[in-house]
């Protein structure tokens, strides 16, 4: 299953997510973000079924150069990646739905 259930202990660097090839998924927050909480089942429910989909889980915070080069601003944050450039984004997705809507513009 390609849902990534806890945070990346090193996370990549901004030059390799730009040379992912495929369909991928940047997730920035935290483990301790209320927000963050919430949106773990619609996240796990909407990777469910793409097996194809990278799955990145990323904490973030003030000075995390990933999230900045983003510009995230709030969590969490998700970044739809398809061959490394940016496709869509979603910021707090309130519904599985919505992340499934996204996941359809980065599917092979």
């Amino acid at each position: 299953m390609p849902f990534a259930a806890t945070h990346l202990t090193q996370p990549p660097t901004r030059e390799a997510v730009d040379q992912l090839q495929g369909p991928a998924v940047l997730e920035f927050g935290t483990p301790w973000c209320g927000h963050c909480q919430r949106a773990q089942p619609l996240i796990e429910q909407a990777l469910k079924d793409q097996a194809g989909v990278q799955h990145l889980k990323v904490e973030d915070g003030p000075g995390r150069p990933l999230g900045r080069s983003y510009r995230v601003k709030l969590w969490p944050t998700l970044i739809f990646l398809r061959n490394g450039q940016e496709a869509a984004r979603l910021v707090r997705p309130q519904t599985a739905r919505e992340i499934e809507e996204a996941l359809r513009g980065i599917a092979p």
